[in-house]
């Protein structure tokens, strides 16, 4: 039986992509080795075997930490109605979810009446279901040392970039060039930590090409 490990599990209101403003149940997988500069869940990161708790515990951490709980599908499904969740959405990011095979766990949300969506770095195989949405936010040059795969690119319904400099840009250019998206794929720009700067760069670049400007909309309204 395949299981995940679990470092968080809320409620609220997806604040980016194509999907913002949507109700949706996020689970955070722990593990990560990418190693982005900017990452805002570095608590996800490693994977210690010291740290594990129980799925119940998890909802009642007060802080972010290293702690994960380790859940099968049908486990996941059960707590997530046992908790009254409302959303039908459900975003399984991380850490980087990529690293599991997610088609168990996705497969039983859809057969239960939940659509799925993952927010992966492109840097591992993406094992999903067909009709779950891929949010691809291709991670380059990071520290990690890991390349954006080719087969990620392809498979992604939207490519979510964070950037603050042009260079930035340019890098989401040279990429798309060696490894193509679908004709079908949305491309959104993020202005990383809402500096105006960047902000100001994503706008103009998204009139330049007719992108898309995604703008973290949970962090302006203070919202997780």
């Amino acid at each position: 039986m395949t299981t995940y490990n679990i470092n968080e599990f809320f409620e609220t209101i997806q604040g980016e992509g194509q999907y913002t403003g949507t109700a949706s149940i996020f689970i955070r997988l722990q593990g990560c080795p990418v190693g982005c500069s900017w990452c805002d869940t570095k608590h996800t990161w490693p994977i210690n075997e010291g740290v594990g708790i129980q799925l119940k515990d998890v909802l009642a951490k007060t802080d972010e930490t290293e702690e994960w709980a380790a859940a099968s599908a049908e486990e996941l499904l059960s707590f997530i109605k046992n908790e009254g969740y409302r959303a039908k959405h459900v975003v399984i990011t991380g850490g980087e979810p990529a690293m599991y095979d997610l088609n168990p766990l996705c497969n039983v949300l859809h057969e239960n009446g939940y659509s799925t969506q993952i927010e992966t770095s492109g840097t591992f195989e993406i094992k999903v279901p067909e009709k779950t949405w891929v949010t691809v936010s291709p991670k380059i040059n990071m520290a990690g040392g890991y390349k954006v795969l080719e087969s990620c690119m392809a498979r992604a319904n939207e490519i979510k970039h964070p950037i603050a400099r042009q260079k930035h840009v340019e890098e989401l250019e040279e990429l798309i060039a060696v490894a193509p998206i679908s004709d079908d794929a949305l491309i959104y720009l993020q202005p990383i930590s809402q500096k105006t700067s960047a902000t100001k760069l994503a706008i103009e670049t998204c009139k330049d090409k007719n992108w898309r400007l995604s703008v973290q909309v949970h962090k302006y309204i203070g919202i997780s």
